[in-house]
């Protein structure tokens, strides 16, 4: 193979970070949503947003990327901002335009004097931790076209670089992922929904756009032969004068699609190669004037690449389709943190293996020049990327080998509870003494400025850890009290102690590390800052005994541990890349199997491990969904099977259709499980009672991620659906989800109207 090749590819981006730099887009979100929301207010708004724009852009243009996205950024979601730019907010909205506050109303829900409009339901996109609110189609309301928006952010870009790229979520993705009708519905109105995307491809054509991305991420799931036969008349639709197609596809690999994909009319497909192994397949079947654009840079994963070991891939195709060949991420940089030139708070060894949005720009213009003018015209970034990599397989506490042989003593058999759940809901009953339809909460309690004031200055050594511990400890006592006087029957501590579910654990775990700016959207302006695990795990001391003690000492009702479980640190985490997740997630089930030991032998009635991203670690093909979930399971339970009979073991689950996985759901043996189901209004809980679920059920009755607070009348009335479906004596009453981003009058009030609730509900059930 000759040293380089004629001609050079093509480099794009899929998507970008639009948080802004220092989260700038968070504050300026949560401070219009303070605000009185003028005028003036909005204006702020929108040159805070236009700023986050033009910085990526910079970045772009000082990476030499030819073709940045464009139309990727949202205030909120970008499904919501399709749902207004097609017409389709719900019935229930009345006619929204598509502007700002018709936005926010979608996300976020609307409350007046008179009513309560309920936002649209949120849920993971596919495989990732980025939540997306849930479009909803009626049948007979039309699709119409309200594209000022998304024009004016294009023509922004393009004044910029008019080689700028649009992207959109396709039509088949947003009518697969859309609820309110059934599938054959929504697949009925797919040539009305081709046509409404021609209409503003037409738009794109007179901005001056060359190329549009069109996702189609819904290509990785086992779609019915419909769907999948519908894609090309849908396509044939969409050719539009002027304008050329990049069909892109992600989160899993071309099987059983190569022959979907090499047929469609568009341009050029796009091909996440973190996923596909074999490519040629493709190449072989497109046409000589079809563009091909290689996904080679993981867009999930924060480490360095190997340039070397990506050229050895790439190579062989340039060499056969020339500048037909594109480079990219694999998905859009969505999903990572911006810049890892901040870090300069992690141990160097770390720091020089990490690659964030910014450096995935500069690995991918690196691949181009390599390719274009030969591998020695960047050996020494090549040289670079394996000496830092070396530097990290020879750091103490990459490889422990005591702590892989303690594990692969604990996974040897099954574990499994010493009884069956009967038996130990017999035991549970007499110890726990808890009326009918018991309530509690999921965890976490609302997070003041005081609290994040006192734990910043403990973090900065303005505070001694003994003054620190006592502010906890005094917050602790509140958040008891306040449980109490409101009538909660199982309590909880309130985790004023931790910043974040995942983080706080990893920060007492060996194998981890934290970044100073290593933020991620989650969902409108919430974001996360995942740890890293980069070595192997080991929990060196107990991790929340002294916490859940502390409170259960401060009253006669049962207090809740709170664990992270290891599938959800696993799956919020960015994960070390040179051993398996399955193993991964046995050593993080083994230190909190410890914690388990722990907890209960300090006399702590109920632990809850939470797991909410259970599902949302699903391989996206089905054939794939069995390895999964058996080490899953396997990792849950080595977690805490451990735990004594009289020890009731909970967990709670997120944004989850349970019907395909409920068998697995089960044999995780929790003896209560919590999940959300407010904004599906109980019918999340199908699973549960089509399949007889054996053990406790808590539904969730308050949407926390909205401010609206509940009625006790319409938490009652979520509690009779779920009696339709759920035992009286396994229903359990608590909100959603953890109350941490939530006020203390909105959580006291809502709280309260539950406790009422559940006496009402007692006193029209009242059993034996």
């Amino acid at each position: 193979m000759p040293a380089s090749f004629s001609g050079s590819p093509t480099t794009h981006t899929l998507g970008f970070p639009r948080i802004g730099s220092s989260r700038a887009l968070k504050w300026s979100l949560e401070g219009y949503w303070r605000s009185a929301g003028t005028d003036d207010d909005r204006q702020r708004l929108k040159q805070d947003a236009a700023a986050v724009r033009a910085e990526a852009r910079h970045w772009h243009g000082e990476a030499g990327i030819d073709r940045p996205a464009t139309g990727d950024f949202s205030f909120y979601d970008g499904l919501a901002d399709l749902s207004l730019l097609f017409g389709q907010a719900p019935a229930r909205f009345g006619d929204l335009p598509n502007d700002l506050d018709a936005l926010f109303a979608l996300a976020r829900g609307r409350e007046t004097a008179t009513e309560t409009v309920a936002p649209l339901a949120m849920t993971k996109w596919f495989d990732t931790n980025y939540h997306f609110l849930v479009p909803e189609l009626d049948a007979d309301r039309p699709f119409r076209l309200d594209a000022g928006r998304y024009l004016a952010q294009v023509e922004e870009a393009l004044a910029e670089n008019p080689a700028a790229k649009p992207v959109l979520v396709g039509p088949m993705t947003f009518l697969w992922l859309a609820r309110g009708a059934s599938a054959k519905t929504r697949l009925a109105r797919a040539p009305a929904l081709a046509e409404i995307y021609s209409a503003l491809l037409a738009q794109l054509a007179k901005a001056g756009v060359e190329w549009v991305q069109i996702d189609e991420p819904v290509l990785g799931l086992d779609l019915p032969p419909e769907w999948l036969a519908a894609f090309d008349p849908v396509y044939h639709r969409l050719k539009t004068p002027g304008i050329r197609l990049l069909l892109a596809t992600y989160f899993a690999p071309l099987a059983g699609r190569v022959g979907v994909l090499a047929g469609l009319p568009v341009d050029g497909i796009h091909v996440d190669l973190t996923t596909t192994v074999d490519i040629d397949a493709l190449v072989d079947r497109l046409p000589a004037f079809k563009v091909v654009s290689a996904g080679v840079l993981d867009g999930r994963s924060i480490w360095r690449a190997d340039l070397g070991g990506l050229l050895d891939r790439l190579e062989p195709l340039f060499q056969r389709l020339g500048d037909r060949l594109w480079l990219a991420p694999s998905c859009s940089l969505l999903h990572l943190p911006i810049d890892a030139a901040v870090e300069d708070q992690l141990p160097p060894v770390l720091a020089e293996n990490l690659s964030f949005a910014r450096q995935k720009l500069e690995e991918l213009s690196l691949l181009a020049r390599g390719l274009a003018d030969g591998r020695v015209a960047i050996g020494e970034a090549i040289d670079a990327a394996k000496a830092a990599r070396r530097r990290l397989d020879e750091q103490e506490g990459r490889v422990r080998g005591d702590r892989r042989e303690a594990v692969a003593r604990l996974t040897v058999d099954e574990p499994a509870r010493a009884s069956a759940y009967p038996e130990r809901a017999r035991v549970q009953r007499e110890t726990l003494g808890l009326p009918r339809f018991p309530t509690t909460t999921i965890g976490s309690f609302p997070q003041t400025d005081e609290i994040r004031a006192a734990r910043r200055a403990w973090r900065r050594g303005e505070l001694d850890t003994s003054s620190y511990e006592t502010r906890m400890q005094d917050e602790i006592a509140t958040v008891i009290r306040a449980q109490e006087s409101i009538g909660l029957d199982v309590l909880v501590h309130g985790e004023p102690e931790r910043n974040d579910m995942v983080e706080y654990f990893g920060e007492q775990l060996d194998g981890f590390a934290f970044t100073r700016g290593g933020w991620v959207q989650s969902y409108g302006s919430r974001c996360v800052k995942p740890p890293i695990i980069w070595g192997d795990v080991a929990r060196p001391k107990p991790m929340t005994v002294r916490w859940s003690a502390h409170a259960q000492s401060l009253t006669d009702r049962p207090v809740k541990g709170m664990l992270t479980g290891p599938v959800t640190v696993l799956s919020w985490s960015f994960v070390r890349d040179d051993l398996s997740r399955e193993q991964v997630a046995y050593q993080l089930a083994a230190a909190l199997r410890d914690e388990v030991i722990d907890l209960a032998a300090a006399g702590i009635p109920a632990i809850q491990v939470d797991e909410p991203a259970f599902r949302e670690g699903l391989p996206l093909r089905r054939d794939r969904w069995g390895e999964y979930l058996d080490w899953a399971v396997r990792a849950f339970r080595l977690a805490t099977a451990v735990a004594p009979d009289a020890t009731q073991i909970h967990t709670h689950m997120c944004y989850s259709e349970f019907n395909d996985i409920i068998e697995s759901i089960a044999a995780l043996d929790a003896d209560v499980i919590t999940i959300e189901t407010t904004r599906s209004n109980m019918k999340l809980l199908d699973a549960f009672a089509d399949f007889d679920y054996p053990n406790e059920i808590g539904p969730g009755v308050w949407d926390i991620h909205s401010p609206m607070v509940p009625t006790t009348e319409a938490i009652l009335e979520r509690l009779e659906l779920a009696l339709a479906k759920v035992p009286a004596d396994r229903l359990w009453v608590n909100p959603d989800c953890g109350l941490k981003t939530r006020g203390w009058p909105e959580v006291t009030t809502a709280l309260e109207h539950l406790v009422e609730a559940a006496a009402r509900l007692r006193g029209a059930h009242p059993g034996d």
